[in-house]
């Protein structure tokens, strides 16, 4: 069963989906002074928002869907090994390399498979 939407509803959707973004985003700002980033609250969404980034990347490795999947899972594994190590070798951490190194790897494997 198809639903056809006219332009008029579209468009209303889009805009009530915009104020009702932005008017999170203004009450953050309206509150921000008052909110104590080291207090245990934080640190615990800090700790839940960290775990969450994990569980997905760990899902997306073990499980991937799509054209991932075709990948077979130790190079997948292997590709985030090097990535952590990139990550953690010497005394600065190095995120965006880290990314960088693992996208590059899946890039090149995806080249030479073919």
């Amino acid at each position: 069963m198809s639903v056809e939407l006219s332009s008029l509803q579209v468009w209303s959707t889009l805009a009530i989906a915009a104020a009702g973004t932005y008017a999170c985003r203004a009450l953050g700002v309206v509150v921000s002074d008052k909110i104590n980033q080291d207090s245990e609250f934080f640190r615990w969404l800090s700790a839940v928002t960290y775990a969450l980034v994990a569980a997905l990347v760990v899902r997306m490795v073990l499980m991937p869907v799509g054209p991932l999947a075709s990948v077979p899972a130790g190079w997948r594994v292997g590709f985030c090994a090097v990535s952590l190590l990139v990550m953690v070798v010497g005394t600065r951490r190095r995120p965006a390399l880290a990314l960088f190194s693992g996208t590059a790897l899946m890039l090149i494997y995806g080249m030479v498979s073919r």
